[in-house]
């Protein structure tokens, strides 16, 4: 099991907004796909996959704002 973190993307990082998924919950992935886009007051970043697996649960939802740390999925 691989949880998807909300990355810190800066030292001043508080929170981030999930915009989307681009890949939805029982889809296979690929260890540096691009599976989230991730928005902060200075970006908008798609963060990739770390391993491959099949994305087995969305915790986080779009439009979600959480702190870095946050688990947002689950990749199994």
């Amino acid at each position: 099991m691989y949880e998807i973190l909300m990355p810190k993307l800066g030292m001043d990082m508080t929170e981030g907004k999930i915009n989307r998924w681009l890949v939805s919950e029982g889809s296979p992935v690929t260890k540096g796909d691009p599976i989230v886009e991730i928005e902060t007051d200075k970006t908008v970043m798609e963060l990739e996959a770390g391993e491959s697996g099949v994305l087995k649960q969305i915790l986080v939802g779009p439009d979600s704002v959480v702190p870095p740390g946050e688990v947002l999925g689950i990749i199994e």
